[in-house]
């Protein structure tokens, strides 16, 4: 048998071009800038990365025990995009923020995930040679390496499965003989810093040298009063993964000017402006909503007819010098006067208050306020995730109406999950029915439980992390009723709570161990010094005796004092 022999050179010139078409796919990158300017002064800014990689195949998990084809991107980030592939993860969510989101102040978010604290959750189909539960293990230890954070201390006890609170954002692809699994954690003690916009910025077409991302001055965006990065993957009809990235930041102008003014421009929020355009953008858009706001000018002026909107395209593009320094002024305004009924009207279709009552150690009582701002009945659905240590009573759960009469029948459809000690936590979703402007009192007795030693974390006086609860409408919102709501349904986070658990001493290891070595060190000292000290014997006039007899009258000093006379 005979191999005809082709030349190296032709042989990779003809085989990897056909390789590269049959696993290459379209991608399309557009980046849009939302501000919003704040009935309170402040300054919403609102960062949206969108890549999409059409003609995408899923992985099933099936696959996963067999080497996966490789994959080629141009704009999809391609340390991103081995993660998704190594799991076979069909939709995935990862949200660090720090503070906390006023509703009632500044509406609802752009992006719904506001939580405090790093929050990922996650869509993947169900069998194969792996588990679910391997694979969410291994996605957290990938993406903590990937956007240096804590996510690998979301272990069993902290990760539940709330599907209806939580449901896909996309279309699931249908897998023949599987089903899907979701996977949810919170964190609500983790920080975003530097290190964590770092490696995000990394996974931009244009990483902080062109278009919007130019903006995302560290130094500016960690000093607003609220900020967030996000990392969204879906899939959608047709074959199309949408991958969005989004930064979130409320700033303070009248903070930071020295007037006391609400003015305020690019170079005075972020430090830098925008001096072109991302090359690879189908579309770079700057877009100011100024929706109910009048007496102010801005410059330049916007190419839309209504409101702000640059097109980056046209403003500043890569072979332009000019730059673009929006900047938004109110005429005959010399110093900002904070309105005085904030607290009066509110922004928000619902206003929600959680805490934790009673002072005891190993008793309380979990309360939420709920209050429907909307002049129409409306559903939502309650999810309360505890850890194990802090049991729920579920024959204690009482809605109080604001008349002081009990509404329990308003609680609906109510699952629960027992948690399981050392293993897993707790999980509570209920429906309530909100009457028009009703204001309720929902109340459950809690037990705390006493932990050993070697589970408390290091910080243990400073208290155990609850969780924030979710408040997820069922129903749309009417968009007339209030302003900057929209027709969807909403999802809001309460505050995440701290609780005083039954604490030991754990200082008094400390005094055990200094005792300790006090005593050793007093009589190891003195042993060895009556071991290892030699006695000579002297007359009174310092002369040293023969033979070492002591008589009467002769003094026995320590050779080494005598020698330090």
């Amino acid at each position: 048998m005979y191999f005809a022999l082709v030349p190296p050179l032709l042989f990779t010139s003809a085989f990897v071009p056909q390789c590269l078409a049959s696993h290459s796919h379209a991608e399309d990158y557009s980046e849009t800038l939302t501000l919003r300017p704040l009935r309170d002064g402040k300054l919403s800014a609102s960062f949206a990365f969108t890549t999409s990689l059409h003609d995408a195949v899923p992985r099933t998990p099936d696959s996963l025990s067999e080497d996966d084809a490789p994959q080629h991107y141009t704009l999809f980030p391609l340390a991103l995009g081995q993660i998704l592939r190594e799991y076979a993860i069909t939709e995935l969510h990862l949200n660090l923020n720090a503070g906390q989101w006023q509703y009632d102040r500044w509406g609802p978010p752009d992006q719904p995930s506001v939580a405090s604290g790093a929050e990922l959750w996650a869509w993947m189909g169900d069998g194969g040679s792996t588990s679910v539960d391997e694979r969410w293990k291994g996605t957290q230890n990938a993406l903590a390496g990937l956007f240096c954070a804590s996510l690998g201390s979301m272990d069993a006890q902290r990760t539940t499965s709330p599907t209806r609170a939580f449901p896909p954002h996309g279309s699931l692809p249908l897998l023949p003989n599987h089903s899907y699994a979701l996977r949810h954690a919170h964190l609500p003690s983790e920080n975003v810093c530097t290190e964590n916009l770092t490696p995000f910025l990394k996974l931009l077409p244009c990483p902080a040298r062109a278009g919007i991302a130019t903006l995302l001055n560290p130094h500016k965006l960690f000093d607003a009063d609220w900020h967030g990065l996000g990392i969204n993957v879906v899939w959608k009809e047709g074959g199309v993964v949408e991958l969005k990235m989004t930064v979130q930041a409320v700033f303070d102008p009248v903070r930071t000017s020295p007037d006391g003014k609400r003015d305020w421009s690019l170079r005075s929020i972020f430090g830098r402006t925008i001096e072109r355009a991302c090359p690879v953008a189908s579309s770079s858009n700057v877009e100011l909503m100024t929706d109910g706001i009048e007496g102010y000018t801005l410059e330049p002026n916007p190419t839309g007819v209504e409101g702000g909107f640059y097109e980056l395209k046209s403003v500043a593009h890569p072979d332009a010098v000019s730059e673009l320094d929006l900047s938004m002024r109110w005429t005959g305004e010399n110093k900002f006067a904070y309105p005085l009924d904030l607290t009066a009207t509110t922004l928000s279709a619902y206003s929600v208050d959680r805490s934790m009552k009673g002072s005891s150690q190993t008793t309380g009582e979990l309360a939420l306020s709920v209050r429907n701002n909307l002049q129409v009945q409306q559903r939502v659905l309650w999810l309360e995730t505890l850890p194990w240590h802090v049991e729920l009573y579920l024959h204690t759960l009482h809605v109080i109406c604001a008349d002081g009469r009990p509404c329990d029948e308003l609680l609906g459809n109510l699952t629960y999950t027992p948690p399981v000690p050392h293993a897993s936590g707790a999980l509570l979703q209920t429906e309530i029915l909100l009457p028009p402007g009703e204001h309720l009192q929902i109340s459950a007795r809690v037990r705390k439980s006493f932990l050993r030693y070697t589970e408390h974390p290091p910080d243990a006086q400073r208290g155990w992390d609850l969780p924030p609860g979710v408040l997820v409408s069922l129903e749309p919102i009417p968009t007339p009723a209030l302003h900057h709501s929209s027709g969807t349904s909403q999802r809001m986070y309460t505050r995440p709570l701290l609780v005083d658990l039954a604490t030991p001493d754990f200082s008094m290891p400390y005094n055990v161990i200094i005792m300790t070595c006090t005593l050793i060190a007093l009589c190891f000292g003195s042993v060895f010094n009556m071991l290892t000290r030699r006695f000579l014997v002297f007359d009174a006039q310092g002369k040293k005796l023969a033979g070492g007899e002591v008589v009467e009258g002769d003094t026995a000093v320590d050779e080494t004092r005598h020698d330090a006379q």
